[in-house]
């Protein structure tokens, strides 16, 4: 049996969180004289009665909970959430329509960074300051911020945990779940804080410096301006993006050890490391090849889009200094492989995730390798760790289910009237949590809102089941989650 009281207890523990949220845009807000006061103090109100209601009806809840407890109460928190985030956009009258504002909410806890919002700049800086607030919590996780700052919320489980957490290998860095939970919020915290000073010294203002480094470190994508960072012309903004985009697609296990341990070495010994810096490598060469063949970009110029696209796509970030809508097609094929395969597992960045990557690769090598010797014992290892049998059929369900996602999706918007490529490019786009996407009539710059309301409404769940690692979201669906012991 699910137990529900427990659930509801630490969903509506939670959702006091996200009204502190507010109260602090409600504060910038006032402090601006902005139009979203009242919007914002009364999504306060209506944060605080839901989470009363639901503390009310879990006040006798017992702290046991299941495997499939945690799965739901994830998979709600994040849909909740969502809900009653989308109340300051909605109240506002900034999204009067509500498949904008929960579409824009989810993009935001999700880090998937698509909008629908046509002139971000028009709006006030409280909700700016949210939309990037949501994507900083959604980064390394609503429940994983609870474990870090409150443990006593959620029990510190590691059953809540996994059911959030991203990559199908999560390596301790402390016994206590709590602790990994300060020590990752730490590194996270200070590549933020770090990020917003080199932005800063670059000459970004205050405001800007503080957003862009939320949701670069995030690898959200939410920008303050309509030109998202090239809105700066500037070199070293564009580079310093670049790198903070590129730490925070790594694991934060092996930053840790780098950090704190003085581990260097482990960086390189990594595999999936490996495959993500020989995926940018090649991506960036290829595609600064043809923008200096086809468009005429000088080299430096060339270098430096083209490895600010790949990095952004490739750890889902999805911010932009160029218009790769206007690239030649063939370097849209690169940079959606880019977008499928996502960052390394363990990061802020979305996607399939390098290590999948690199077990999938594994296996199809020792299934040709068998051809030749059928009774060969061929084990698959990633970084360091033999793969289990068990896990090889996970990924393998995970990439099926995948791919079955993304062409439902592409389907659907086909049946909708939505051209080819931009169907295929948003349906990986959202299930990668990317956020851009490669086509004629929504490109990188542009935003979202000529889709259909029932396409954005599919494209929230599908943002939510790219971030919560598809798998448990689908068991959700099925009837023996329901029925099962």
């Amino acid at each position: 049996m699910i137990n529900w009281k427990i659930i509801w207890k630490i969903i509506g523990q939670l959702l006091y969180l996200e009204a502190a949220m507010m109260v602090a845009c409600l504060a910038m807000s006032l402090c601006y004289h902005e139009d979203d006061a009242v919007a914002f103090g009364i999504s306060v109100a209506l944060t605080l009665f839901g989470a009363s209601v639901m503390n009310y009806v879990g006040r006798h809840s017992t702290n046991t909970m299941s495997r499939r407890d945690s799965i739901l109460v994830v998979s709600l928190v994040w849909v909740i959430f969502s809900f009653f985030g989308a109340a300051p956009f909605l109240l506002s009258g900034y999204l009067s329509n509500p498949a904008d504002a929960y579409f824009e909410t989810m993009s935001g806890f999700s880090t998937t960074g698509a909008s629908l919002i046509d002139d971000v700049e028009r709006l006030p800086h409280a909700l700016l300051f949210w939309r990037s607030m949501t994507q900083w919590i959604g980064g390394l996780g609503i429940i994983f911020f609870t474990i870090a700052v409150v443990p006593s919320l959620v029990g510190g489980t590691v059953k809540v945990f996994s059911a959030e957490a991203t990559g199908p290998m999560r390596p301790k860095m402390h016994p206590r779940l709590s602790t990994t939970g300060h020590w990752i919020w730490g590194i996270y915290t200070m590549l933020t804080i770090i990020c917003a000073l080199c932005f800063y010294l670059e000459g970004m203002s205050g405001f800007d410096c503080v957003n862009y480094a939320m949701t670069v470190a995030a690898t959200g994508g939410f920008a303050t301006h309509n030109s998202s960072t090239g809105y700066f012309h500037s070199v070293a903004i564009d580079y310093t993006a670049i790198f903070f985009m590129f730490i925070c697609g790594t694991s934060f296990t092996l930053l840790y050890l780098a950090i704190f341990k003085r581990k260097i070495r482990d960086f390189f010994r990594n595999s999936e490391f490996r495959l993500y810096v020989s995926l940018i490598g090649l991506s960036t060469a290829f595609i600064m090849f043809f923008l200096m063949r086809t468009n005429h970009y000088y080299f430096e110029d060339a270098i430096r889009s083209s490895l600010f696209q790949v990095v952004s796509f490739i750890t889902t970030t999805g911010v932009f200094n160029d218009d790769a809508g206007k690239w030649p097609h063939i370097t849209w094929v690169v940079l959606s492989v880019c977008m499928f395969f996502g960052g390394c597992s363990g990061s802020t960045a979305g996607g399939f995730k390098c290590v999948r990557g690199v077990m999938l690769f594994q296996v199809l090598r020792n299934e040709f390798r068998r051809l030749m010797h059928p009774n060969a014992v061929l084990p698959v290892r990633a970084n360091g760790s033999t793969v289990s049998m068990s896990s090889q059929l996970t990924l393998l369900a995970f990439f099926a289910a995948y791919m079955v996602m993304c062409f439902f999706t592409y389907f659907i918007m086909i049946l909708q009237g939505i051209d080819s490529t931009n169907s295929i490019t948003i349906a990986i786009s959202c299930a990668s949590n990317v956020g851009p996407t490669l086509g004629l009539e929504i490109g990188p710059t542009m935003s979202w809102n000529i889709l259909p309301d029932d396409i954005k409404w599919l494209l929230s769940l599908l943002m939510l089941m790219g971030r919560l690692e598809i798998l448990s979201v689908v068991s959700l669906f099925t009837r023996s989650f329901w029925r099962g012991k």
